[in-house]
């Protein structure tokens, strides 16, 4: 089992190597789950790092977020290993995705609001931003198929702002509680890859057309 050629760089040189176990283990022992199944328990996992930045566990819901970005790449591997693949499956596991990312995001700025590291108007407009970059990279990617390819294989600018690096930020900061560094990343590179890309699939269009 392989990853995707448009993984970002957390999925490709670690989620992948362990969700490609779980996948394996579950065909190994024929366990009877489908890929819409695991789309909902990465989902759940993920929902569960809600309460813990409310309840001032910032590290403890970093952990859950991270673990529902190594299991949300195994319903993908799960649905071509068993040839499962559908646009009913495809559908229901981006939803999910841009739900827990929203409630994580939104767990994360309550926190930050709460123990006061930062001005509520700053809080504020980081907090937008992040869940616009976050929002806006899932949206370009969608309506950049339109190229006939997906958009993170035009032009030079590659994952570096996919929902399994945002994840990993929120992660990796949360740990050492430093959850408002995590959100003004996350603001900053998402919305840098979101311009930068949409500037990438314009002039990808004007060359195409002047073939």
């Amino acid at each position: 089992m392989e990853g995707k050629s448009t993984d970002g760089i957390v999925s490709r040189y670690l989620n992948r190597k362990i969700s490609t176990r779980i996948t394996g283990f579950i065909m190994k022992h024929d366990i009877p789950c489908t890929p819409n199944d695991i789309s909902i328990i990465s989902f759940i996992i993920g929902l569960l790092a809600f309460p813990f930045y409310l309840l001032h566990l910032p590290w403890a819901a970093g952990l859950l977020i991270q673990v529902s970005s190594v299991v949300d790449g195994v319903d993908g591997e799960l649905a071509r290993a068993r040839n499962m693949k559908s646009d009913y499956g495809a559908f229901l596991d981006t939803m999910l995705d841009r739900f827990a990312n929203i409630l994580a995001i939104l767990g994360a700025s309550i926190y930050v609001g709460q123990v006061g590291e930062v001005s509520t108007t700053l809080l504020l407009v980081v907090s937008i931003l992040a869940v616009t970059g976050d929002l806006m990279v899932s949206y370009l990617h969608s309506v950049g198929r339109v190229f006939g390819t997906h958009p993170v294989l035009v032009g030079r600018i590659r994952g570096i702002a996919s929902r399994d690096v945002r994840l990993f930020i929120l992660f990796v900061f949360s740990l050492f509680g430093q959850v408002f560094l995590a959100l003004l990343i996350i603001a900053l590179l998402s919305n840098f890859y979101v311009v930068g890309k949409f500037m990438e699939l314009l002039y990808h269009c004007r060359d195409v057309k002047k073939r």
